[in-house]
């Protein structure tokens, strides 16, 4: 079916065709009202990927590493009675907050008490539990008490740092909730008791941990992207008015995209996926994508009834000129994002296929919306066009053509010029991420962090499993001082917390046998062991009579004690330090644990962020170098001709080149958020350059082969379109740039930086490039070798369309845009 056919159905069909329309939107808008929002920590790793694995068997025998929420404070009062008192009901108020298991602090901490009768080690509170409000420690008492836990070495590091008077208590969360939209009230219930408490006592209230991260950042991302979406919905509509001056154009337009927003989150829904970082950012990028549809369809249907003031036959001749342009921009803009399906990263291949699946569904919705609309309105009267003939506009468009035909050695000298900026600047780049890497350093999730990593070297865990390949063999004394001289060295390491084990309880023990003498806390001896054995026989792991301290030891051995865990809290050092440390460690760890009796697993949140970041930016890499091979298809099926291929990719690469340039140059890293920039910007950008050389092409058959004409006509007809449509892609991705968070930001500035980029080269070096191919492209054009794909159709009267019915459009005053079209023929 020819496109003036498809025009001729579509307009035939109209009432039809708009009422399926209207259904469909109202199902997927039922389907779009289930969207939920994913709180899952961990998808960008793929499920096969080794350490992923052996993260999933960590959790399954050890449990949960990231539901701790740390809570800090930082002052020389904490062990005077009032505040103290305040501090012990704090913390039982914490307990008693749905979903909080445990709390570790100092006024729940325990000591270890010899009983020899039993033979046990008896855990027991060093501060006495207030029954009541008015149960208050004399300072003399709690002075004692405060003695008597300053002596345990086995909480100086973990729950104070003496050096600096910072506290820190941590709340450990069920697990099940925070997968779950309820841990917002969880995470919101702690932040107020705990931020109460400071502003009674006027001190600084510091939070941290992966469950107060991960609220806080999803819920500032899911505000921010409802506040997007309206926001670029009304920026648009705005500049859209400003244009065309009509209301039904700027109607239009909305319609069509608040359809395609509609589907986009009932294609989530029905995909069985939920709203992440990424898909989250769809509906702004339906709305910033969708208007150039518009737009370009809305200019040639002006153009045409401004030239023969027939609205039907403007009708056919939009569909027909523009329909095979706008399904090819929309599909290289699909595969620009759709190509991320072929990764291996989950969070990616949600976002590819239904970024890709709902750009596509956007074609169809303005290719039968626009035309059966337009049908029913009024024709455009002459304000509505007078755009076209825009004085500012046009004397643009004219030093463009002066600096395209006059000053052509200055485009190819500032190409250059450019390009070596920005190879300069891409050998600046480097790649590193942060889990807080987009946090803005004012932001309190930053600041807070950045408390913890000074006072207790960072609370981001990190696991490390020594196996020793057989049933209780972590009970050998020669393992205890393995790990206790590998656990010395991680702490001397200015981004490693001293590490828990079991090691540390045994310590623990043997220094409550002695008496509680601080310089007993260390690893028994075999003289030791022979009157310490007794009092270290635990109970099975999960026993109903286990106590505090034998669970906090199981907590750190198997159940059959064949691998021991050593638990770390580390700083947020970054994917590029990190793995330079793990190997720093692993050499240590070689030189302690013989490869042929130990094996050692490193593992944890920070070590699975760090893969799922590599997997990330591998993906993204990748992912561009796909779409950009599936777009060179696309466009030798469409012009067939390599040359102008060639011709096309220039532009393009170039505004790619600055923008990587300009990171390497101001310092933004690659990371997920700033590479994604590159997939988005091809795939849109692309659509210029193939709007220009559909219309030149176009233009080269009505002016008979004459090139240069060709390139005039084509800079002013389609660079009309260019500019409004790159002005309204600049201000739709510049919304992303008031983001609180950096990497928003970056996709915002970077994509909308990269986009005008685009739009200028598009109308200066591609036509300079054409006009430097001339005598190859006419002799081409001429064979008819060139552009076979969107030959032009013999155009059929509408009563050959079948369309004489529709045609009551009676002449308005011819407009000056119709005056100078007669002119010109």
């Amino acid at each position: 079916m020819s496109w003036q056919r498809l025009a001729s159905w579509i307009l035939k069909k109209r009432f039809l065709l708009l009422s399926l329309l209207g259904i469909l939107t109202c199902i997927m808008a039922y389907f779009a009202a289930h969207v939920q929002l994913s709180y899952d920590f961990i998808k960008s790793i793929p499920l096969n990927n080794p350490k992923y694995k052996q993260y999933l068997a960590f959790k399954k025998t050890f449990g949960e590493d990231g539901n701790l929420m740390v809570i800090g404070y930082q002052t020389d009062r904490f062990f005077d009675a009032s505040f103290f008192r305040d501090y012990q009901q704090l913390v039982q108020h914490i307990q008693q907050v749905p979903y909080v298991e445990d709390v570790l602090s100092i006024p729940t901490a325990l000591n270890l008490k010899k009983i020899d009768s039993l033979h046990r080690l008896q855990p027991v509170p060093i501060f006495p539990t207030p029954t009541n409000p008015s149960d208050t420690l004399s300072q003399s008492r709690l002075d004692s008490l405060k003695h008597i836990f300053l002596s345990l070495p086995f909480y100086r590091g973990l729950l104070y740092n003496p050096d600096t008077h910072s506290y820190l208590m941590a709340v450990h969360i069920n697990k099940d909730i925070l997968n779950t939209s309820g841990r917002t009230h969880v995470i919101q219930a702690i932040e107020q008791l705990a931020d109460g408490f400071a502003q009674q006592h006027h001190i600084t209230c510091y939070l941290s941990g992966i469950p107060y991260i991960r609220t806080v950042i999803t819920n500032k991302l899911s505000r921010e992207l409802r506040i997007f979406l309206i926001s670029s919905v009304v920026l648009t509509a705005l500049i859209l008015l400003l244009f065309f001056r009509s209301l039904s154009a700027v109607w239009m337009s909305m319609a069509v995209v608040l359809i395609g927003v509609i589907w986009s989150l009932a294609t989530i829904v029905l995909l069985g996926y939920k709203l992440t970082i990424l898909t989250g950012l769809i509906p702004p990028l339906v709305v910033v994508i969708g208007i150039p549809n518009c737009v370009y369809f809305l200019n040639k249907y002006h153009s045409e009834y401004a030239r023969h003031q027939n609205k039907v036959k403007a009708l056919v001749r939009m569909v027909q000129r523009m329909g095979i342009v706008t399904l090819f921009t929309n599909l290289t803009a699909a595969i620009g994002f759709g190509v991320f399906f072929f990764t291996r990263s989950a969070v990616l291949r949600e976002f590819g296929i239904v970024a890709g699946l709902n750009i596509l569904w956007l074609f169809v919705i303005s290719l039968i919306f626009l035309p059966a609309m337009l049908s029913y309105l009024p024709a455009p009267r002459e304000r509505q066009v007078n755009y076209l003939e825009s004085p500012l506009l046009n004397w643009m468009l004219k030093q463009l053509e002066i600096l395209v035909f006059q000053y052509r050695p200055v485009v190819y000298a500032g190409t250059i010029v450019v390009l070596v900026f920005a190879i300069m600047g891409i050998s600046r780049l480097n790649s590193v991420g942060y889990i807080l890497d987009d946090v803005p350093h004012r932001d309190r999730l930053y600041t807070d962090l950045k408390f913890f990593e000074r006072n207790f070297k960072g609370v981001m865990p990190l696991e490390i499993l020594i196996n020793t390949h057989h049933p209780n063999g972590v009970v050998s004394l020669d393992l205890m001082n393995r790990i206790d001289a590998f656990s010395r060295y991680i702490a001397r390491q200015p981004d490693f917390a001293r590490p828990m084990s079991y090691v540390e309880g045994i310590k623990f023990a043997r220094q409550a046998y002695y008496g509680g003498d601080s310089l007993s806390y260390a690893v028994p001896n075999q003289f030791d062991l022979v009157f310490l054995a007794p009092y270290l026989q635990f109970k099975p792991v999960g026993s109903a009579s286990g106590n505090g301290f034998e669970r906090l030891l199981h907590a750190f051995v198997d159940s059959s004690k064949q691998i021991a865990r050593l638990s770390i809290d580390m700083k947020d050092v970054g994917t590029s330090r990190l793995p330079l440390l793990l190997h720093q460690l692993q050499r240590k760890a070689d030189s302690l644990f013989p490869a042929s009796r130990y094996s050692l697993t490193y593992t944890g949140t920070s070590v699975v962020f760090l893969e799922g970041s590599r997997y990330i930016i591998n993906g993204l890499a990748d992912s561009i170098l796909l779409a950009f091979l599936l777009i060179l298809g696309c466009m030798f099926y469409l012009f067939r001709s390599w040359k102008v291929v060639g011709i096309a990719l220039i532009p393009n690469m170039i505004p790619l080149a600055f923008t990587a340039g300009v990171m390497g140059w101001v310092g933004v890293p690659l990371k997920p958020s700033t590479v994604l920039v590159f997939s988005v910007a091809l795939g849109i950008a692309i659509d210029v350059t193939i709007r220009f050389l559909v219309n030149f092409k176009q233009e080269m058959q009505l002016v008979r082969f004459q090139m240069s004409e060709a390139v005039k006509r084509t800079i002013h007809d389609t660079g009309i379109s260019i500019v409004y449509t790159g002005l309204i892609l600049f201000a739709g991705f510049m919304i992303f740039s008031f983001s609180a968070f950096g990497g928003t930001q970056a996709l915002g500035l970077l994509t909308s930086l990269t986009l005008i980029l685009a739009m200028i080269s598009n109308l200066t070096i591609l036509p300079a490039m054409l006009l430097w191919l001339e005598k190859s492209l006419k002799r081409k054009a001429r064979r008819h070798q060139l552009w076979p794909a969107v030959d032009e159709e013999k155009d059929l009267s509408l009563e050959e369309l079948g369309l004489t019915g529709l045609n009551h459009t009676h002449a308005q005053k011819p407009s000056a845009v119709e005056k100078n079209s007669h002119r010109e023929k």
